[in-house]
């Protein structure tokens, strides 16, 4: 990782689970975290502890609704003035409600579409535009995808944005390619992972959740730690996605 400090890593979804555990290891491995979530409390709570144990790694909360096209525009002319350019961009925010697609509301479809798909393609493009104007030849993308991007278990509309992800992992990985530029893209598709994504999903209180009890499930730092070994890969390597979920899970 040492190529890596010092350098910039935007993180979406970063105040809990999945997103906050990569963001830690990032920090940790002596990189500039620019971390994004439409709360950013718990960000905040975490800067001075990670700045303390890393000397050269550094967290940079920023608030940003990525439903909202202008909320993202805004964090990205916040990153250029301060920074000038991302090297690491780490899709990570999702959602899912649950949304049946017989019975399901349009707006459930419509807030899942525009954090699964529409703010990942947006932040992606972006992200790859200021590696470009400052010639950066060997950044990182890396979409947060799921196992309900291979196959079809449960909520239908959520399944449907993933395999978009799925696709637009490998259709983003055409055009780089097609552009001679050494700028990498890869997918991390998790099973069950233990985060408030299931109680968010069931609308419960998180204490009232028994899912995670039920289910055998993975960490997010097992996931963080899927970054780093996509990060450590030399640049002939390509890993376009990693499919891991718990031994025990069957689907």
């Amino acid at each position: 990782m040492e190529r890596w400090v010092g350098r910039v890593a935007l993180v979406t979804g970063a105040s809990a689970g999945i997103g906050e555990a990569i963001t830690r290891s990032l920090v940790r491995h002596g990189m500039i975290v620019v971390a994004c979530a439409r709360g950013v409390d718990k960000i905040q709570a975490m800067k001075s502890e990670l700045e303390a144990e890393s000397a050269s790694g550094k967290l940079h909360p920023i608030q940003c609704d990525l439903t909202q096209k202008d909320q993202i525009a805004a964090m990205f002319k916040e990153i250029k003035k301060e920074y000038k350019v991302v090297h690491v961009c780490i899709n990570n925010a999702g959602i899912s409600f649950g949304a049946h697609l017989v019975r399901g509301k349009p707006e459930d479809w419509q807030t899942t579409l525009d954090i699964n798909v529409m703010a990942l393609c947006i932040c992606t493009q972006n992200s790859i535009k200021l590696m470009l104007d400052n010639k950066v030849n060997d950044g990182q993308i890396i979409h947060l995808n799921s196992m309900s991007g291979h196959r079809i278990v449960g909520d239908g509309f959520y399944c449907g944005t993933k395999y978009m992800v799925t696709a637009l992992t490998e259709g983003l990985r055409n055009e780089l390619r097609a552009m001679k530029t050494n700028i990498r893209v890869c997918g991390i598709s998790p099973g069950v992972v233990e985060t408030e994504f299931a109680p968010r999903k069931a609308r419960q209180d998180p204490a009232e959740c028994t899912f995670y009890q039920k289910n055998p499930s993975l960490k997010a730092e097992d996931v963080a730690n899927q970054v780093i070994h996509i990060l450590q890969q030399p640049a002939h390597v390509q890993i376009h996605d990693i499919l891991l979920r718990p031994t025990e899970q069957v689907k």
